[in-house]
C-alpha cells in the first residue's frame, strides 16, 4: 500500500513539531547557561549536519546568484536573533507559552512577504493576524508589574525574527537557492554571530549540560530536515496547521519534565492564535482550489 504524499508531509511535520519541542526542552534542562552559548551549540551541531548534505549532494557553498547575497544575510540575521528571543524566553517561560509566541512567524511572515515581496493580502488575512497578535498579548500580559514581561517580549520578537527569516527563505526558494546551502548559510552565520557573545561572557560547563545542548542541536537538525521534507511532499496550505502539533507535546514536556501549568490567560491565548492559523488554513484551502 502507498502512503499518498500529502499524508507523508503530515507525518513528517508533526515529527518536525516534535524535534523542536524536544529542542526546547534540552534547552531549558542545559541549565543557567548564557543564552547566545546555547543558541551557538544548537546552531554548531546543525551545521554539521547541513554541510553533510552540501558534500552528499555535491551542492557548492556558494549563492545561486550575487543578488541572494543580502536576502541570504537577511535571512540568517533575522533568524539568530529570532532564535536568542525564543531561547530567552524558552529559559524564563512556561515552556508551552514560549512556543507558542514563537508560532506567532507564520503571521509575521505573512506581513513580511506582503512588504518586502508584494504578494496581496486579504482583508481576511489582516483580520488574522490582528486577532492572533491578539491573542499573543494573552499570553503576553503587559504589565509593568508583570515579571515575565521581558522573556515573553523576547519571544514575541523572536517570532517576528523568525517571520522575517521565512519571508526570506520564500525569497530565495523562488530565485534558485537550495535548501541545504541556505541552512548551511545560516548555521555558519549564527555561530560566528554568536562567537564573540559566548567568548565575552563564557561559562564553564559540566558534561550534563554539554549533552544536553549537543541534543537540542541534534532535535533541531531533526526539526528542520523533517520540516524540509514535509514541504518537499506537499504544499504549505495542505499541510501548515499541523505544525501547531508542538503546542501539545511542548505542554506535555513542560507539565511533565518542569512542573509547568499555563495560567487561563494563556490557553485562551493558544485557542485564539490556533483559531486564526486554522481558519487561515481553511482559507487558503478554498482560495486555491
Amino acid at each position: 500500500m502507498t502512503v499518498p504524499r500529502k499524508y507523508k508531509g503530515v507525518i513528517y511535520i508533526i515529527i518536525s513539531a516534535f524535534c523542536f519541542a524536544l529542542m526546547a526542552a534540552f534547552v531549558r534542562l542545559s541549565g543557567d547557561l548564557p543564552t547566545f552559548l546555547k543558541t551557538f551549540f544548537r546552531n554548531f551541531v546543525a551545521l554539521f549536519f547541513a554541510v553533510g548534505l552540501l558534500i552528499k549532494n555535491r551542492i557548492p557553498f556558494r549563492p545561486a546568484c550575487k543578488k541572494n547575497i543580502l536576502p541570504l544575510t537577511v535571512r540568517a540575521l533575522a533568524g539568530t536573533l529570532g532564535m536568542v528571543g525564543n531561547f530567552y524566553a524558552i529559559d524564563h517561560l512556561v515552556l508551552s507559552d514560549a512556543s507558542m509566541l514563537n508560532k506567532m512567524s507564520p503571521f509575521f511572515a505573512i506581513v513580511f512577504s506582503y512588504i518586502f515581496l508584494k504578494e496581496k493580502l486579504t482583508v481576511f488575512q489582516i483580520c488574522a493576524v490582528l486577532m492572533a497578535f491578539g491573542g499573543s498579548l494573552l499570553i503576553i500580559k503587559p504589565s509593568f508589574s508583570n515579571v515575565d514581561l521581558l522573556p515573553a517580549a523576547a519571544g514575541f520578537f523572536g517570532g517576528m525574527g523568525a517571520g522575517l527569516a521565512y519571508a526570506c527563505v520564500r525569497y530565495l526558494g523562488q530565485h534558485g537557492e537550495k535548501g541545504a546551502f541556505i541552512v548551511a548559510f545560516f548555521s555558519a552565520f549564527s555561530c560566528i554571530f554568536c562567537l564573540p557573545f559566548m567568548i565575552a561572557g563564557y561559562v564553564p560547563m559540566s558534561g550534563k549540560q554539554l549533552l544536553f545542548l549537543i541534543g537540542a542541536g541534534a532535535a533541531a537538525a531533526g526539526g528542520q530536515f523533517s520540516i524540509t521534507a514535509a514541504y518537499s511532499c506537499a504544499p504549505a496550505r495542505e499541510i501548515s496547521i499541523y505544525d501547531y502539533s508542538q503546542l501539545l507535546f511542548s505542554t506535555s514536556l513542560g507539565f511533565f519534565i518542569f512542573g509547568d501549568v499555563p495560567d487561563v490567560f494563556s490557553f485562551i491565548g493558544y485557542f485564539i492564535i490556533i483559531s486564526m492559523a486554522a481558519a487561515n488554513f481553511v482559507y487558503n484551502q478554498r482560495r486555491n482550489g
